[in-house]
């Protein structure tokens, strides 16, 4: 009876839902308004601050409270949902996230707005890790890497065309509409999740890591709040220097902790896994490379090629495209042609080699040459990113699997911040040096701080022009170098867990015959 039962929830494990699709679009619908708010922000930042006066810093509170409390939420977030229901999770966080909205659209001064911004990191939290773990259990081994290809082509998408969906209610609405637009699709949202999903957890019923979880909020935050603060700061600021080492102090806590706790939150014996590790390693350079190319290419669409915002985020509609078709058309065949290992290294290779191409154009004149750079990021960018998430969530336990996305959303924050901080740093460095000492000390801060220096003199300015332009170069060939020596060598760590997983698979089926054997003897 015993064995007809498990033969029973085993094919119910294996049959295909026949809601499934519509359950991706519903998880996908909440995806995008989550990463459409990482960007559509910042066109309204100018009506923020004349409507609501505020300051520069509370632009910058604003701003990165969203980051700072989902960052720092998603490991936590994703251990409860685990551990309480996705289902339960994925509601929460839609109706914390809408709640967060609505106030945020009704915000009448800059304090509000950025208590706002945090409600809906929260509710943003909760809501990632659940969209891939829930699509994971949904989809079987053959499907899943297509609509896996869907959800990561609808965040890259979400996030590229933030400016643009700004752009366009700010030129027919006030700035709170970009707040205000998250509403129907939440309360849509949660109709059809009500109706569509089935409740999951971890079946183990273990109880929850609250010292782990305080552990990792405080490390990730902090870590976080160091890297987005290197382009103004500075490396080796002592606000930067010291947020980082309380970062650095607490993730050694909290694998000491993790390590010898009953019911740790996030099993460390996961990176013992090469697959996993690889799979962690592609998606920081994979979103390094999208957010450190979009810093520097926001300033180059601008300052060189003089777009306004809204404009500049036209001009990178080519990478969201490439991002779109090679995440759901592309990825995975590649995964049935070359593997992972392979996969990921392809896709790095063309992602390096649109940042290149990109660093290569023309500033007059070649939007042509820009467009087919932008047009490979993206194409490479969706090959690797879907490759990895499916590497990764495919390493850990099913039961495991909202803990498991929030630790890949947690290292793809990390990887965007450090790919503006790294390359920032690089293109600040490089301006500053390449300046003419005439223009005085603090004209290399930034680049309109350099043509004010410049008093109006065409040769100083062509000088500011021409420094800005090769600093630019420099740190796109720089980002290039990183993507894809990093990415080869993830590729690597995948390509030695697969050959691994393919030994220990011939040797199963060769012990099984032999064992058939010995049963029929004895």
């Amino acid at each position: 009876m015993s064995t007809d039962r498990s033969a029973t929830e085993s094919t119910a494990q294996t049959e295909r839902d026949p809601r499934r699709w519509w359950i991706l679009a519903v998880l996908c619908s909440s995806l995008f308004v989550i990463v459409l708010d990482n960007t559509i922000l910042n066109v309204a930042i100018p009506s923020i601050t004349e409507q609501l006066g505020a300051s520069t810093a509370q632009i910058q509170w604003t701003i990165n409270a969203y980051t700072l409390v989902l960052s720092g939420l998603l490991i936590t977030a994703g251990g409860l949902s685990d551990r309480l229901g996705r289902k339960r999770a994925l509601l929460l966080g839609l109706a914390v996230f809408g709640a967060g909205s609505l106030l945020g659209a009704m915000a009448g001064t800059p304090e509000v707005l950025i208590a706002a911004r945090a409600v809906m990191g929260v509710g943003a939290a909760f809501l990632m890790p659940g969209t891939l773990a829930v699509l994971v259990r949904t989809f079987d081994d053959d499907e899943r890497p297509r609509a896996i290809g869907i959800w990561a082509a609808v965040s890259s998408v979400g996030m590229a065309l933030g400016p643009v969906f700004g752009g366009f209610l700010l030129d027919h609405f006030w700035w709170g509409s970009t707040f205000l637009i998250n509403v129907p699709v939440v309360i849509v949202g949660l109709i059809a999740m009500g109706a569509l999903l089935r409740e999951s957890k971890d079946p183990s019923g273990a109880r929850p890591d609250v010292l782990g979880a305080l552990l990792s909020t405080v490390s990730v935050v902090a870590l976080v709040w160091a890297v987005i603060s290197v382009p103004r700061d500075g490396w080796l600021d002592p606000r930067t220097l010291g947020t980082g080492l309380v970062g650095a102090t607490g993730v050694i806590v909290f694998v000491w902790w993790e390590k010898r706790t009953a019911d740790p939150m996030l099993d460390m014996s996961m990176f013992s896994n090469p697959k996993f590790r690889g799979a962690v390693l592609g998606g920081i350079l994979t979103a390094f490379g999208m957010a450190g190319s979009l810093f520097l290419l926001t300033q180059d669409l601008q300052f060189l090629r003089g777009y306004n915002p809204l404009e500049a985020g036209a001009q990178l509609t080519p990478m969201a495209i490439g991002v779109l078709i090679s995440s759901i058309m592309i990825s995975p065949r590649v995964l049935k042609a070359f593997g992972v290992g392979k996969g990921v290294a392809i896709g790095v290779s063309g992602s390096a080699a649109g940042l290149l191409t990109v660093a290569l154009a023309p500033d007059s004149g070649g939007y042509l040459v820009l467009m087919a750079g932008l047009l490979l990021l993206g194409m490479g960018a969706g090959v690797s990113g879907p490759l990895v998430a499916n590497a990764l969530m495919s390493s850990i336990p099913r039961e495991r699997a909202s803990t498991g996305s929030g630790v890949n959303n947690t290292l793809q924050e990390l990887g965007s911040g450090l790919g503006v901080g790294v390359l920032g740093a690089v293109l600040a460095a490089g301006f500053s040096q390449a300046l003419p000492g005439s223009l005085g000390e603090g004209a290399g801060q930034s680049y309109p701080q350099a043509v004010a220096a410049a008093h109006g003199s065409d040769r100083l300015l062509a000088d500011v022009r021409d420094s800005f332009a090769q600093a630019l170069t420099l740190s796109q060939v720089i980002g290039a170098a990183a993507v894809l020596m990093g990415g080869w060598f993830a590729g690597l760590l995948l390509l030695r867990a697969e050959r691994e997983q393919k030994q220990a698979a011939a040797a199963a089926e060769a012990q099984s015959p032999a064992q058939a054997a010995g049963g029929q003897t004895a």
